[in-house]
């Protein structure tokens, strides 16, 4: 199944599948339509929603304010949004895993 990746006002969304506690922060590929990524970061009291934002906006080369977490932040899986990258930025960096 491909990676759900689409443009809405100039910014790019894309699901993500977070797995917290990992033993370390990494890109894991896709999960289903979603980028997998896991997290050493623990689920409690936003760290890993912080982490999640900190991990994409160093992998896209963006600043932490262009990244957002549309939905699902008590959630493995979420909705987010960055701007100033391409859809092609994101599907490459699934490929290149």
């Amino acid at each position: 199944m491909p990676l759900r990746v689409s443009t809405v006002t100039g910014r790019v969304r894309f699901p993500v599948h977070v797995q917290p506690r990992a033993s370390r922060s990494e890109l894991a590929g896709t999960h289903g339509e979603a980028l997998k990524v896991r997290l050493s970061a623990p689920p409690v009291d936003g760290a890993a929603n912080s982490a999640l934002i900190d991990f994409l906006a160093q992998l896209f080369a963006v600043s932490r304010r262009d990244v957002r977490i549309l939905a699902g932040e008590s959630s493995r899986s979420k909705v987010v949004e960055i701007e100033g990258i391409t859809e092609g930025v994101v599907i490459d960096a699934a490929r290149e895993r």
